[in-house]
């Protein structure tokens, strides 16, 4: 089953945002002594059962609570599994600079991060002394997700939480922390509840091709004739210092504005580059000397494939398939060049409609030497 992460952000000072940060803080001494031993074993056990039961009483040495203490022996089996799906060497990974503290069941309710109604969060923290208590975060919850966390709720559907502490301080002699909370549900509880639209009575293929500044769509029909193209921009979020949250925000509107379009132009299958050369999991929690923050192609090419990855998730929203194709040719070829030329097209707007155009073939076995043709209902939005 595939799961998708939702995250409510908060706000919080005093007593219990130190008590928040106690936690985050032991979860993540317990996650560098099981790192640490499982770097250090000669094999490692093939299931979360194996490794738990190898690692758990290491870890609850240092955060006393079993849940937390599963969490982090999960999450470092996460990174060892990353690990193995991108090539890079466990033994030379470290932990990112982050905090934050998870519980490894998925249960309703979540015993140790727990959903409450009228949208509390009550939540088991850990000081440093070991003292266990309960205190209650009160997360912003989106306009968006509002529904949704009240059907969670309702249909008491199980799910695994965490809380990721995004910033700490202290002003005026009182700590404050900001960060989100965060609830993995399963994917299909998700479409069943957030889907726009129930049906797509489309029948025409769009390609994508997704840059560092903006998405460009290509809507071909079943001959391959193209009938329309748009860009959606998100040039903002490019410039120096340009804050993630805000970057991620921007590009998310720039995608539902993206299906919409779609949806409303009569797209059925909507074909994106495959992002899988690149792994579909993520070092999220760790950092590798084999893949630094300095190699920016790594950085460009993650950055471009989770926005087709966002795309893909979102596409279902409004009743729009998706399916991959190589990528490869679709820009700086032959075919790219004629495109370019006898569509009068932009080289972005040439890859998607080239990637449209591939999809097509793959999905119809349509031979390679498919003659480009020009439609009289084009109309070129750059």
């Amino acid at each position: 089953m595939s799961y998708i992460t939702i995250a409510l952000p908060f706000n919080i000072g005093g007593e219990v945002a130190g008590k928040i940060l106690s936690t985050a803080w032991l979860f993540k001494a317990a996650t560098h002594r099981v790192l640490h031993l499982a770097k250090s074993s000669p094999a490692l056990p093939g299931s979360d059962i194996g490794w738990k039961a190898t690692f758990r009483k290491d870890a609850y040495a240092v955060i006393p609570n079993r849940r937390y203490a599963d969490g982090a022996v999960v999450l470092v089996r996460g990174i060892y599994e990353s690990c193995r799906e991108l090539g890079v060497d466990f033994r030379g990974v470290e932990l990112g600079d982050w905090l934050m503290f998870q519980q490894a069941e998925k249960e309703y309710p979540a015993r140790n991060i727990t959903l409450r109604p009228g949208g509390e969060i009550h939540v088991t923290t850990i000081s440093y002394s070991g003292a266990v208590e309960r205190v209650v975060v009160k997360p912003t919850i989106p306009k968006s997700y509002a529904a949704l966390v009240e059907k969670i709720l309702e249909e008491k559907q199980e799910h695994a939480a965490r809380v990721v502490v995004k910033g700490y301080g202290v002003r005026k002699g009182v700590v404050w922390v900001s960060g989100e909370v965060q609830l993995t549900i399963p994917l299909t509880f998700y479409y069943r509840h957030m889907a726009r639209y129930r049906t797509n009575k489309g029948s025409l293929y769009g390609g994508v091709d997704v840059n560092v500044d903006r998405v460009n769509l290509a809507i071909i029909d079943n001959s391959g004739e193209l009938r329309d193209t748009y860009t959606f921009w998100f040039r903002e979020v490019v410039a120096r210092g340009y804050p993630m949250r805000s970057a991620r925000s921007v590009i998310g509107m720039r995608v539902h504005e993206l299906l919409e379009y779609a949806y409303h132009h009569g797209v059925k299958v909507l074909f994106l580059e495959n992002p899988a050369v690149l792994g579909r999991l993520r070092l999220l929690w760790a950092r590798s000397t084999e893949r630094g923050s300095e190699n920016y192609n790594w950085k460009v090419s993650t950055f471009r494939s989770s926005i087709i990855e966002m795309i893909a998730l979102k596409a279902p929203l409004y009743g729009i398939e998706v399916a991959y194709v190589n990528p490869k040719g679709t820009s700086n070829s032959r075919e790219h060049s004629e495109a370019m030329k006898k569509l009068r097209l932009d080289r972005h707007a040439a890859s998607a409609y080239l990637i449209a155009l591939r999809g097509l073939r793959s999905k119809v076995n349509e031979p390679n030497d498919h003659e480009l043709r020009y439609s009289p209902t084009l109309r070129g939005r750059f």
